[in-house]
């Protein structure tokens, strides 16, 4: 091909629909339970979830996540147990947002939002710390300078919706399973599991059984 072929192609090519968006002033909708940038949670009366247990640092497998326990203060205690999370670290340099340490956490303190964008100009800052992490008054996740934040990118997390799933058990439609937070009180269960979805795939599973006899 020539360079006039060439250029052909190009310039052809200007007026043929677009398959990117304009971003980042167009942005695609995000999927409703894309794993972002983590949040601290707070109960309803105010008091942080988080009781320093370590178990999402534990099962890190990046090793991003340093966490600290201390016996809660007798006349102000900060959580409802014995302790809470004195210090709370998450490094962003090497998180890979894999969601274990939702999965691990027993109270539910730690979530993810759905802000993915967010930029540094100094290490420090990719090095989250418990006073950027957790909630504020309203239970709205801190907005940090370099954060780009979108309406709606705070308001589900996936602590939330890894409580029922569409592909979950049945028995569990409509159950809530979690507890009140901040801001959002109890939120309704997640609808999508059907009897009729668990019937099939119980059908599924039974025939392949009966392949599995030949």
């Amino acid at each position: 091909m020539g360079y006039l072929e060439g250029f052909a192609v190009t310039f052809n090519k200007l007026f043929e629909e677009r398959v990117t968006t304009e971003y980042p002033e167009v942005k695609r909708p995000k999927a409703e339970r894309l794993h972002g940038r983590h949040v601290l949670n707070r109960y309803e009366d105010g008091m942080e979830k988080c009781i320093g247990c370590e178990l999402c640092a534990g099962v890190c497998p990046a090793k991003c996540i340093y966490v600290r326990g201390q016996d809660n203060p007798v006349d102000d205690p900060v959580s409802p147990g014995e302790r809470y999370g004195y210090i709370y670290e998450i490094n962003y340099l090497r998180c890979i947002h894999c969601d274990l340490c939702v999965e691990a956490c027993p109270t539910e303190a730690i979530t993810e939002s759905k802000l993915f964008e967010f930029s540094f100009s100094n290490r420090a800052d990719a090095i989250y710390t418990k006073a950027e992490l957790v909630v504020d008054d309203e239970g709205q996740p801190q907005k940090l300078p370099w954060e780009d934040w979108r309406p709606g990118e705070a308001d589900t997390t996936s602590a939330w919706m890894r409580a029922t799933s569409s592909s979950g058990d049945a028995d569990y439609q409509g159950r809530v399973a979690w507890s009140g937070e901040l801001g959002y009180g109890v939120r309704d269960p997640e609808a999508g599991q059907t009897e009729a979805a668990a019937d099939a795939d119980g059908a599924d599973g039974d025939a392949h059984d009966g392949n599995g006899g030949h």
